[in-house]
């Protein structure tokens, strides 16, 4: 019996990619079905970072054909392709990012900064090319916990003028912690901290990035709205820990990004559960299952919990964040997967055509 290209899309529509939790053809991943005799070629292409899943893909794929009547070998190649989705109406797209990610907070020390600064490191060590704008003015800990060290280069001349973002761990970064004394304090008021930020996001050359994580500020003031409205965020991650004060800023944050029409990507619980380094012994420091009440309130996702583990601390201090220092350690696989589902939630999003059409200019002749 031969095969053929119906009876191989018939079958993957059957095969469910489980990150998305939707079938191989329904998702659109499937392309290119060929069927030569009982050779069979198919190609998947994966609109979220996926490096360290495409061999299982791979594998998925090629396991459902053979059990075709028919097929004789299976050839499948698994890619991954991330494309700029629509931000916010209005805001100026930014030269070299295809899409931007606010991480955010209601309050400070939930550890914010060091989800963003792990989510970035996943997110590149799953094959996309990541930036980190440190949008925290007044604290600015991104360079500590990236291990960037030094003041980053200026290229051009007059308004050409713009930062070449430095570099470590595979990401490219910028905060005003590499241009001023880190033991110098930030006093400007709201206006003129807002201005330096968009001078740092606008005057930065960004290199062909997939994502920029924008590590924002904690509250939800006047910085931090305006940072809302002026930057093109493509969506919003929201942090907390389980304990309720710190969920009631956290849904504060949350509708901030919702009433600037900013899609919510998801939740992190962070500090999730406390294992004793000693005795292994599992307590709920700061209460249990705020993160999930919170997502179910909104009808959200709940992207993962991450421990209270005092390496995660020393890791980031150390300018090597857990996703570097032990990226198959419980924490830096929660990390990954979180990083993954963050892409796969952008993937779902309206994709940004303004860049396939040109622009027509009307004039008289």
């Amino acid at each position: 019996m031969a095969v053929s290209v119906e009876a191989v899309r018939e079958k993957l529509g059957q095969v469910v990619d489980p990150w998305t939790g939707k079938d191989y053809v329904t998702g659109r991943e499937a392309r290119n079905i060929q069927v030569e005799g009982g050779d069979v070629s198919v190609e998947i292409v994966l609109g979220y970072p996926a490096a360290s899943v495409l061999d299982e893909t791979r594998s998925r794929v090629e396991a459902a054909v053979r059990e075709l009547p028919g097929v004789a070998a299976v050839a499948v190649r698994v890619s991954q392709k991330i494309v700029a989705h629509e931000a916010l109406r209005g805001a100026q797209r930014i030269d070299g990012v295809r899409n931007v990610i606010a991480v955010a907070s209601g309050k400070g020390g939930v550890g914010k900064s060091t989800v963003a600064a792990n989510l970035a490191l996943a997110l590149a060590h799953e094959g996309a090319r990541v930036g980190v704008l440190d949008a925290d003015i007044y604290g600015p800990s991104q360079p500590t916990m990236l291990g960037m060290t030094g003041k980053p280069e200026v290229v051009g001349e007059g308004e050409q003028r713009k930062f070449l973002p430095m570099r470590n761990h595979g990401v490219q970064g910028i905060s005003i912690g590499m241009l001023i004394d880190p033991e110098q304090a930030v006093a400007w008021r709201g206006p003129m901290a807002t201005g330096a930020l968009q001078q740092l996001l606008r005057d930065t050359r960004w290199d062909d990035l997939d994502y920029l994580i924008v590590d924002m500020p904690p509250g939800t003031g006047d910085i931090q709205l305006t940072l809302a409205q002026k930057v093109p965020v493509t969506g919003a991650v929201i942090v907390t820990t389980p304990q309720d004060i710190a969920l009631l800023d956290a849904r504060r944050g949350l509708r901030m990004f919702e009433k600037v029409n900013v899609p919510i990507i998801g939740i992190v619980e962070n500090m999730s559960i406390h294992v004793c380094s000693n005795c292994g012994h599992e307590e709920h420091v700061f209460g249990a299952g705020g993160g999930e009440r919170m997502a179910t309130d909104y009808g959200v996702t709940l992207l993962g919990e991450l421990p209270l583990d005092i390496r995660i601390r020393e890791q980031a201090d150390a300018g090597t964040p857990t996703v570097v220092a032990d990226p198959d350690g419980t924490a830096g696989r929660t990390y990954r997967d979180i990083a993954r589902r963050v892409g796969v939630k952008i993937a779902e999003l309206a994709k940004d055509s303004s860049a396939v059409f040109p622009k027509i200019v009307i004039q008289n002749t």
